[in-house]
Formats: structure tokens, C-alpha cells, sequence
């Protein structure tokens, strides 16, 4: 990762409007996003680069509409044996219906979210992840009703 000798990045309130509406809607033209602003197109392309090249905005992307979101989706806690963390996460990664894993503090290791067409799926997942060499003991929480997302 890139490190800024900059002074810290100053967000002001138009640039916190700024991201707030490129995370409703990536694609906005950057006329439309000026216009709800008040601001110029060329300062609003201005910040935006300004953003993308000091590290706050650190790409632009797309999030899958229930169409194309798998059906079901699990947090697995999973604890693992010492030394043994890198040859868990390759076996991680092999996996598609591994969606993202993070290091935790706490009584388990890693924290796994996996998503899965099915029960049958996810249930042939959370498997191989507890047959994964390294793997000490796994448990895992069936995601049911998403109730706040503020992933943007």
C-alpha cells in the first residue's frame, strides 16, 4: 500500500456528500453529481482525483442486486492450529464460495464469509474448510435476514 507523506487527507462536508453519492451510484456522470453539489464539473472532477489519488476513495466498483446475490450466506468462526495460517488462507482462496476472510482477535483466528446457491453448497463448503489441514475447529452462523447494510 502506497503511504502518503502528505499531511492527512481533509474530508470536508462537500467531499462527504461527494463519496456518499458516488456510493448510491459509481456511474453518475460527473455533471449530474456537480449539479446536486452546486459546484462546477471541473471542481467536482477535481476532487474526485483528488480522493482516488490520496487513498480515500480506493476504487470504484459494483454490488450484486438480489438477482445475482447468492441464496444463502454464513460467517464461519474458525480456529486454526499454530503456524499454520498460510497454508489455511491458500486453501481459502481455492474456494469460490469463500466471499471474504478476515483475522480476528478473540477466541477464534479467522472469520470466513462464505456464499452458496443451496444448503447442499454451503454445507459441502463449511466441510472442506473444516477438512482443511491447519483447521483446529470451525463454527458457523447462517446469515437469515440482512437488517442494516451500510456497505455502500
Amino acid at each position: 500500500m502506497k503511504q502518503i507523506d502528505e499531511p492527512a487527507l481533509q474530508i470536508d462536508e462537500t467531499d462527504r456528500a461527494l463519496v456518499a453519492l458516488l456510493s448510491s451510484d459509481a456511474r453518475m456522470p460527473v455533471s449530474d453529481i456537480a449539479r446536486r453539489l452546486g459546484l462546477a464539473r471541473t471542481t467536482v472532477q477535481a476532487r474526485i482525483e483528488r480522493l482516488v489519488a490520496r487513498g480515500a476513495i480506493a476504487g470504484f466498483t459494483i454490488r450484486r442486486g438480489p438477482a445475482l446475490r447468492e441464496a444463502i450466506r454464513a460467517t464461519v468462526l474458525v480456529s486454526i492450529e499454530p503456524r499454520t495460517q498460510a497454508e489455511v488462507l491458500t486453501r481459502l482462496r481455492q474456494m469460490p464460495a469463500v466471499e471474504t476472510v478476515h483475522t480476528t482477535s478473540g477466541r477464534v483466528d479467522l472469520m470466513v464469509i462464505v456464499c452458496a446457491a443451496s444448503t447442499e453448497a454451503l454445507d459441502a463448503a463449511l466441510d472442506r474448510i473444516a477438512e482443511a489441514r491447519g483447521v483446529r475447529s470451525s463454527e458457523s452462523l447462517i446469515h437469515l435476514t440482512t437488517k442494516i447494510d451500510r456497505r455502500g
